[in-house]
């Protein structure tokens, strides 16, 4: 990962801490989108980086907790089957910055989160039948478990990164394994693309957003926040799932995200049980209402 400022000296570390307390967060809870379960609303950019690395202590707890960066191939237990990912560690250790060559934690819990909302808790509606575009998407972990869910998704990362993608999907989805009709296709987009090109039919009608480490560098931010304005639209919820590496990279995104777009913290509470971490956060986004023109008084 290669970012563009290094990240503040962290907090020195709670003895005993193992996950961040709910309690001394916010109380104050809000509901966007198609998530109907509790988010925190994130009221300032400087505010939620302070709140995640005082009260997480990210960097005190275990790297790649559900990852292999090592190995060839990558296997998760998702929606009732066995979700295998081809890998290209040679490809990660060669280049710097080449991060879609594996997976990452992020993705993980990502993943496991849109399971147990959708199809445990009920608590994310409309993923089955709807749209969604993953940006970012990498091996194609996050995209292949929305379309088991049965999302029609579009899943995008850069043209280096396509053909992997598309292995990944070829391999693991096919009619009888997706639940109501998902689907996936792989499709190059470079954010900042004012007139992209995703599927067949030009549409740019997506319900869901999804990203897993999508936030690695300030210079990255800028091109993320248009890529997001242009293709996300009124109803369109947006989850994103980030390590916490850098916390002036993530303060930096908050603070350009926010001038459009309304935004919560997913507490740890809500994701699956199975797969926490305090090295990961994920937020959900969606746009602020527009301004109503005031009426001329008479």
């Amino acid at each position: 990962m290669k970012s563009s400022s290094p990240p503040r000296p962290p907090p020195p570390p709670q003895e005993g801490s193992k996950e961040m307390d709910p309690a001394a967060a916010e109380e104050t809870t809000t509901v966007l989108g198609a998530y109907a379960g509790p988010a925190r609303p994130v009221e300032t950019a400087s505010g939620e980086t302070m709140l995640l690395w005082s009260l997480g202590q990210p960097a005190s707890h275990r790297p790649n907790a559900f990852v292999r960066h090592g190995a060839a191939a990558f296997a998760l237990d998702a929606c009732g089957r066995r979700v295998t990912l081809l890998q290209s560690p040679s490809s990660f250790m060669a280049a710097s910055g080449v991060t879609g060559a594996v997976v990452w934690d992020s993705a993980v819990v990502l993943a496991k989160f849109l399971e147990h909302a959708a199809a445990d808790t009920g608590a994310l509606k409309g993923l089955r039948g709807g749209r969604a575009l993953e940006l970012g998407a990498g091996c194609g972990l996050v995209g292949i478990v929305a379309a088991l869910l049965g999302a029609r998704v579009v899943a995008t990362d850069l043209h280096d990164r396509l053909r992997l993608l598309a292995k990944n999907i070829e391999q693991n989805l096919d009619s009888s394994s997706c639940w109501g009709g998902g689907s996936a296709q792989a499709a190059e987009l470079v954010w900042g693309d004012e007139d992209p090109v995703l599927d067949d039919d030009g549409s740019h009608d997506f319900d869901f957003i999804l990203g897993s480490d999508v936030v690695y560098s300030e210079e990255a931010v800028d091109p993320l926040v248009a890529t997001l304005n242009g293709l996300a639209g009124d109803r369109t919820t947006i989850l994103l799932a980030g390590e916490l590496r850098n916390d002036v990279v993530l303060e930096c995104f908050l603070e350009a995200a926010m001038e459009d777009f309304d935004i919560g913290s997913i507490q740890q509470e809500q994701w699956h049980p199975d797969f926490r971490t305090n090295r990961v956060a994920i937020f959900i986004l969606v746009k602020k209402p527009k301004p109503q023109p005031q009426e001329e008084s008479i």
